[in-house]
């Protein structure tokens, strides 16, 4: 069988093993044009009917995405050529984007941005007990909208700084202690800190606004590392320049890889290139996955993280 690799990705070599051995031919950076089996694509790859016309030989039977979200693809349009989607959730990357989402945070609350460019700037001229004060997170409210994996370990990493979790989602989840909220709006009164983890759907997006910004609590942070177009960032410098919130901080942006422009310039905003689940123990999982997933489909069996059925 020959496979299409859209881009090259890390420790390729060695997670490529598999299907190298299996015999199967893998390109790195083809072109769809040129016939595949099957693609391993990234999130940035846009996989949409007039990307799928390029499989000028109907051949293309399986999509192996590699990443969690696959909102990158256009199910509907796959389903109708027979080709199967899959995904690569794995208990790595929930622990890796946790991490980073309480990276993030606390970077924020800390100041470590600003504090950070002070140093580089050799403004540093002695101990000053009035610069750079920020806010503990002991007694705090953490406000988890989207209680799947991820925010459920967001949550568990909040219980050892003393804080009380909270949650809204679409349903109450049974297996979680923490209280749940049944009105998104009611969360954002009461939460010190807000943290987004739901995918993007047509429900999500801009889930986060102007209507509902101003409910937020005076001197909270919101952070997002689920999808970026689930806020509408206009809105969120504009209730930032307001002080509605007291900082933002985003891995993902509504028209990535561009943020909104005046974010940029913000002290109280700090905002990183996509990185929440780059880890070498991530990155090495969702390689191994995605190669798995090819085995299995290209073998005549159901992949194990199979997304969309033909």
């Amino acid at each position: 069988m020959k496979i299409l690799v859209t881009k090259n990705i890390p420790m390729w070599v060695e997670v490529s093993k598999p299907l190298v051995e299996a015999g199967h031919e893998v390109v790195v950076g083809g072109k769809l044009e040129d016939g595949y089996d099957a693609i391993l694509t990234l999130l940035t790859d846009k996989i949409d009917e007039a990307f799928l016309t390029r499989d000028v030989n109907n051949k293309l039977r399986l999509i192996a995405n590699y990443a969690v979200g696959f909102d990158n693809i256009d199910l509907e349009a796959c389903r109708k050529r027979n080709i199967q989607v899959t995904n690569t959730p794995c208990e790595e990357v929930n622990e890796s984007v946790a991490e980073f989402t309480w990276t993030l945070l606390l970077a924020l609350a800390r100041r470590l941005p600003e504090a950070g460019e002070f140093m580089k700037n050799a403004a540093y001229t002695g101990w000053d007990p009035g610069i750079f004060i920020g806010e503990d997170m002991k007694d705090k409210v953490l406000g988890i909208v989207g209680m799947g994996r991820i925010g459920g370990m967001v949550g568990k990493r909040a219980e050892s700084f003393g804080m009380k979790v909270v949650y809204y989602n679409r349903k109450q989840v049974e297996s979680v202690n923490y209280e749940f909220v049944e009105k998104l709006e009611d969360l954002l009164k009461g939460a010190d800190v807000v943290t987004l983890h739901v995918p993007l759907t047509t429900e999500t997006k801009h889930l986060i606004n102007g209507k509902n910004l101003p409910l937020f609590k005076r001197g909270s942070f919101l952070i997002n590392t689920a999808r970026g177009p689930v806020v509408d960032e206009r809105e969120v410098a504009e209730a930032l320049r307001a002080g509605m919130i007291a900082g933002y901080g985003a891995d993902v942006f509504e028209n990535e890889p561009y943020p909104y422009p005046e974010l940029l310039q913000m002290e109280n905003v700090l905002l990183t290139p996509h990185i929440a689940s780059a880890t070498v123990a991530a990155r090495k999982a969702m390689g191994n996955i995605a190669v798995l997933n090819l085995m299995e489909g290209l073998a005549g069996k159901v992949p194990p993280n199979l997304v969309c059925l033909p």
